[in-house]
Parts: C-alpha cells; structure tokens; sequence
C-alpha cells in the first residue's frame, strides 16, 4: 500500500448498475450525503427562520455601508459569491468575498463584515470577525451554536445567526447562504423577499424529488448526468454570471465528493483561452480517433475523454443592468455548444428556471449537487468520508 492511502477506498470504474440499487446505495452512502442533500429546501425555510430571531436590525441602525465583506472559506466562501451575484451590478456598494484570514486593510468602521463558518471555527471566519471587532466594523456572524464564532460575536454584541450542523458544509450551502442574503437585505444591498424565499424552498424540493434514489437511471436527471460523466475530466462553464456561481459550486462538489478533477469558470473566460481544451488530447484529438460507424452508448473509450457541463441562464430579465446584454450570453453559449458537437465532445446542459435569481441559481445548482454524490456512490466512494482532507488538516495542525 502507497504510504498515506489508509482509509481510500473504491473502485476506479464506475458501477452504473448500483445506482438503481437501493440497498446498494444506502450501504456506500452510511452518513446520508443524499439525505443531507436532499433537505435543502428545509435548510432554506429553517436559516430564514433562525435570521428573523437574529437582531440584524442593529444593522441597519447606523445606514448603508460603505462596503460588505463576506469572509468565509469554501462553501462559507461560496455564500459571498452568491450575495455578489444576487446583488448584481446595480448594487449601491461593493460586496467583496474574502477568503483570506483577516479582512482587507481598508476595513474600518463604514463596513460591514459578515463571517461565516459551517463549524464556527474556521481561522478565516475566526480571524475576520475579530478583526473586524478591533477595526469597529459592523459584525453578523453566521455558524454553528455554541462555537467559537459565536463567541466572538457575543463579545462583539453582534448579530450572530446559528446554523445547526448536520450535515458537512459542503452539503449546506442554502443553510449557510440564507442568512448572509437576509443580512444584505436589511442592510438594503438585496431584494429577497419571503416570497423568494418560498419559491426556492419549492424549486429545491421539487428537484430532490426528481432526483430522489428511488427514481431509475432513466428518469432521474442527477443519476444521468453523474454516469455521463463517468470516467471523463468534466469541464463545467457558466453562461452568465449567476450560472457561473453553479458552475464553480459544481467543480467544489465534484471535487470533493467524487474526487474528480475538474476545469469550472466562466463561458466569456473560457472564450479567451480554455476553449481551447475542446482541440486538446482529451477532446478533439482524442476523439478524432472514435470509431464514426460504432454506437456512440456502446463503445468502450480508448482513454479519458472531456465532457462538458453547461450551464445556461437565460431567464435575465430585459430591464437588467447586466454586465453583458443576454443575447451575447446566448450566442456565447450557442457557439460552444456547435463547437463541443463539431469536435465530437458530449455535452450536458443545464438550464436555469424560475422567476427571481435565487430560484434560477437552484435550479442551476440541486441536479448538480446531486449528480456529484451520485458519481462518488458509483465508484465505490463514500461521499461523506474523504481521507484526504481528515489528512491534511492533521499534517498542516502538526
């Protein structure tokens, strides 16, 4: 055994036949990642419900910020890109994710600091709400009771919104993103009403029903999606800004949960470079070499192929002051589409619905979500368990 692979199991080929198997299922999965996965729609209504008993009201006391730093770590980083998105460009002041421990130099008493941490541990969430403390910026601080965070917060008299961690942070992005929305919405940055709120629960709901185990390979479009993956190097663009926030929350679960590489960003950038891959070893030329007569769901790849996940938003609505007019999003997407199909590279596509931003953004994120945990239960791998990160925090905490 390699030094350091103690705990790794699985199995590099994909077992497609186990996903419509639900004793086989619930045996790889022992720590419920679908479950947990499954319940975002409660996490939307149970974060809103813990933000109106938070006083964020104390907020609003001293009027509009000069600027929001939303300082958090992974998934807790993912809720800052969520509120900038939400925001959108005609937000009255900047909203700037921090991902670093600490806050940005020029922090001071006309912000707003919000840390966020799914452990309320994080030495990014930590060190932000302390700094900010020292600086006299306001502080919402959202995380698990009885934590560290909150004692900063305590000592800072400022607002802090628990989150009961039931789940890895990792499968508790609405839980953790709710409050940091709530909070942006008192202080007048973000219109998210309960209405929004209640039609993203629902949208949640409704794609966990459709993505539930029970459902076969054929109907479920989460199982669909992870087996078209199988063995590949998922490339995942976003079409607009919003369906980037996917597109990049996608590359973290891949990741994490089915330990795959992933290229993730969005469609503009990738126009200026990472289009490319579609030419390379991995796409065109590889797949130049594909028997043009076999059937396309029979053939056996030589090697590891692309696949690309495509992410589409075109529920903008016209009076937006977007960064780009939604007929060159469009376009963008269509030519990457024509150009995947020309250099024989399968594409999935997702495409937003709903009528705000919040819901659109669900509906771009829970089959994905899934797709993911999916994928790890194929191989063999359980979702909930990864070796590699119980690993490296032990060696970096040495």
């Amino acid at each position: 055994m390699i030094e350091g692979t103690a705990g790794v199991s699985g199995r590099r080929d994909p077992d497609e036949a186990l996903l419509d198997d639900q004793d086989a299922l619930a045996e790889h999965d022992p720590g419920g990642m679908l479950r947990h996965t499954a319940s975002a729609g409660a996490q939307v209504r149970e974060s809103a419900a813990l933000a109106a008993e938070a006083n964020l009201q104390v907020l609003a006391d001293e009027g509009r910020p000069r600027a929001v730093v939303i300082a958090g770590i992974g998934t807790a980083g993912r809720t800052g890109d969520v509120l900038a998105t939400v925001a959108g460009p005609r937000c009255p002041v900047p909203v700037i994710p921090h991902r670093s421990a600490g806050v940005p130099g020029w922090v001071g008493a006309a912000d707003v600091v919000i840390a966020v941490s799914a452990s309320g541990r994080s030495p990014e969430a930590l060190g932000a709400a302390e700094a900010a403390h020292r600086r006299g910026a306001r502080l919402v601080a959202v995380g698990a009771p009885d934590s560290q965070l909150q004692s900063v917060a305590e000592r800072a008299r400022a607002p802090f919104i628990p989150v009961p961690r039931r789940a890895p942070a990792r499968a508790s992005l609405w839980a953790l993103t709710v409050p940091v929305l709530l909070a942006a919405r008192t202080l007048g940055l973000v219109k998210v009403n309960e209405a929004d709120l209640a039609e993203t629960a629902a949208r949640l709901d409704a794609e966990a029903d459709r993505c539930r185990p029970t459902a076969e390979s054929f109907v479920n479009p989460a199982k669909s999606l992870a087996l078209g993956l199988a063995g590949s190097v998922p490339i995942v663009w976003g079409s607009s800004p919003l369906a980037t926030v996917a597109a990049r929350r996608f590359g973290d679960t891949l990741a994490a949960n089915a330990r795959y590489p992933v290229v993730s960003g969005a469609l503009g950038e990738a126009g200026r470079g990472r289009v490319g891959l579609l030419d390379g070893v991995f796409g065109g030329l590889a797949e130049g070499e594909r028997d043009i007569f076999a059937d396309p769901d029979d053939e056996a790849p030589a090697g590891t192929r692309l696949r690309l996940v495509l992410l589409r938003d075109g529920g903008l609505n016209p009076e937006d002051d977007a960064d780009e007019p939604l007929d060159v999003e469009e376009r963008r997407a269509d030519a990457v589409q024509t150009l995947a199909e020309r250099r024989g590279v399968r594409c999935d596509v997702v495409t937003a619905e709903g009528g705000s931003a919040l819901e659109r953004l669900a509906s771009l994120v829970a089959v994905p979500d899934f797709a993911s945990v999916y994928l790890a239960l194929a191989h063999g791998l359980d979702p909930m368990a990864v070796p590699a990160i119980t690993e490296m925090k032990e060696l970096a905490n040495q």
